[in-house]
């Protein structure tokens, strides 16, 4: 269990900082510890953070221009042939463009391929609608053999990069573009496949990823003070999804809100309800964009709109009380 000093408990006093620069920082440490980590981009090399990495190892750095599904079977190429590639782009199209070379020659053949999709969710803000990957946790997770993880903040993506670059097999790492708030410190556990509790509760468990831990966290604060109490459950891990975890504390609660900035369909709520289907059914809201396309506009404003703010999971939680 993550341990209460180990997490910024005043969200509102936190840095922000992008998801996509902890990635950027933990490549670079992954190329000076591993010389067969290699790095390759379709076009959006500063974007995505991979010229950190460029500028550190130049010989290293392959550039693929806008030729996602190329990068993607070139990555395959690198694996197979020994190296650790990570390639980049915008999630929008890595991995939703080359979603066929992802499934076929990456995870078919279970080969050692780190897919980042970086900018994903509403919060990219102006880019607008075909910028905004609010589909590639469900696209993502029914592939076989693929580990997939969502970081809550940039201390927690340096991690999560080290750890997906060590760890053997498909990997996809889902990075956001705007500031976020810093939530986790260096001392905060941090493990693929293993949850953590970053607040106890015994009313509603807030299941949330990525930027929504910091809202859940918000959420569970304002709560409190309406003598509702609520563990908030940092899922970083989509798949394989800890279940143990997840049912250890539906159990010492009432009820169940998931939290995510994906579609509310087949991302992290998906998964949770299946979860919960299957080994301790309970009421159960989930926060997320609402079966629509997003647009431009502000990351605040477009996360006010869309429903993915403290306030909208405060809204989950009173509602799904009321079901009980």
């Amino acid at each position: 269990m993550t341990a209460v000093s180990t997490i910024i408990k005043d969200v509102s006093k936190a840095e922000k900082l992008p998801t996509r620069d902890g990635f950027g920082k933990g490549l670079v440490e992954l190329g000076a510890e591993n010389p067969k980590v290699v790095t390759l981009c379709a076009d959006l090399t500063e974007s995505t953070r991979a010229q950190w990495f460029k500028e550190k190892f130049p010989t290293r750095f392959f550039e693929f221009g806008i030729t996602e599904q190329t990068m993607m079977g070139a990555a395959a190429g690198f694996a197979l042939s020994g190296k650790v590639p990570f390639a980049c782009s915008y999630a929008v199209f890595n991995p939703g463009r080359n979603w066929d070379f992802l499934r076929v020659s990456v995870c078919y053949n279970n080969v050692n391929v780190k897919i980042v999709g970086a900018h994903a969710g509403i919060s990219v803000g102006a880019d607008g609608a075909t910028h905004q990957a609010l589909e590639d946790l469900a696209l993502t997770r029914v592939l076989p053999n693929l580990t997939v993880v969502v970081p809550c903040d940039a201390v927690e993506a340096r991690k999560a990069t080290l750890a997906v670059g060590r760890h053997v097999g498909p990997c996809y790492l889902r990075l956001g573009r705007a500031a976020s708030a810093v939530v986790t410190t260096e001392s905060t556990p941090f493990t693929l496949g293993k949850a953590e509790v970053f607040r106890e509760g015994k009313d509603v468990l807030l299941v949330a990823c990525g930027i929504m831990v910091a809202e859940a966290m918000k959420a569970a604060e304002t709560l409190s003070r309406k003598r509702i109490s609520c563990t908030v459950l940092n899922m970083h891990t989509i798949k394989p999804l800890d279940t143990s975890t997840l049912i250890e504390w539906a159990k010492k609660s009432k009820a169940v809100v998931s939290c995510e900035e994906h579609q509310v369909n087949g991302g992290l709520g998906g998964a949770v309800a299946e979860a919960l289907g299957s080994h301790h059914p309970l009421p159960l809201e989930r926060v997320g964009v609402l079966d629509v396309f997003g647009e431009s506009g502000s990351p605040e404003d477009l996360m006010k709109k869309y429903g993915l703010t403290a306030e909208h999971i405060v809204s989950a939680v009173q509602k799904v009380l009321g079901r009980r």
